[in-house]
């Protein structure tokens, strides 16, 4: 099961300070798998809105926590970060 978190929009000068032209989304999801013991997992969809196209990229970690109070903690953590799913294994293994 994934439920909805919390999305942002990456600001309009931090795109423009990486050269970037286009908006960018980050999404971030809780999902669960009550067959696990550790069935808090997480899910980053990023979206670009380049000129008459979207390209999404998406990246899920399951069975991280079996405390769902951390996961919350992450995904803030994930969220005031602007982590991005290429990055998000690496930021994950570094936090957890």
């Amino acid at each position: 099961m994934k439920t909805f978190f919390d999305g942002i929009f990456i600001s309009k000068n931090q795109l423009e300070e990486a050269g970037i032209k286009y908006p960018i989304k980050l999404e971030y999801f809780k999902t669960l798998n009550e067959n696990v013991e550790a069935k808090f997992g997480i899910e980053v969809v990023k979206t670009e809105y380049l000129e008459g196209n979207v390209r999404v990229e998406t990246k899920e970690i399951t069975n991280i926590t079996g405390d769902e109070q951390k996961q919350e903690e992450v995904l803030i953590l994930l969220r005031n970060n602007q982590v991005t799913p290429i990055t998000l294994e690496e930021v994950l293994e570094e936090i957890i």
